[in-house]
């Protein structure tokens, strides 16, 4: 079939046919350009995305060395005495490290 005998036989359909036609064609190229934009404009944000510079920015090594030295807050339990309570803490430091 000839790229004329379509198109004739494209124009000899209802109007209806012809419009769903139209709308199909238009909604299959638009989604192909979203699909070629989703994999070259995204894709390369992806792909740009640094960790390690982030992870640097945001000084993510320092601050778990500063976490490391906070103090434990302490609390109160009945029946345990202050010096189990530092030996637990001394344990955590150590689990920690």
């Amino acid at each position: 079939m000839k790229f004329s005998e379509f198109i004739e036989k494209l124009q000899n359909q209802p109007e209806g046919v012809r419009k769903i036609i139209l709308w199909s064609v238009v909604i299959i190229v638009a989604f192909c350009f979203f699909a070629v934009y989703i994999k070259f404009f995204v894709g390369k944000r992806i792909e740009g995305f640094q960790k390690e510079r982030i992870i640097k920015e945001l000084q993510l090594p320092e601050l778990k060395e500063e976490l490391k030295n906070l103090p434990i807050p302490g609390f109160e339990a009945p029946g345990v005495k202050k010096e189990e309570l530092e030996n637990v803490q001394e344990i955590i430091k150590e689990s920690q490290e």
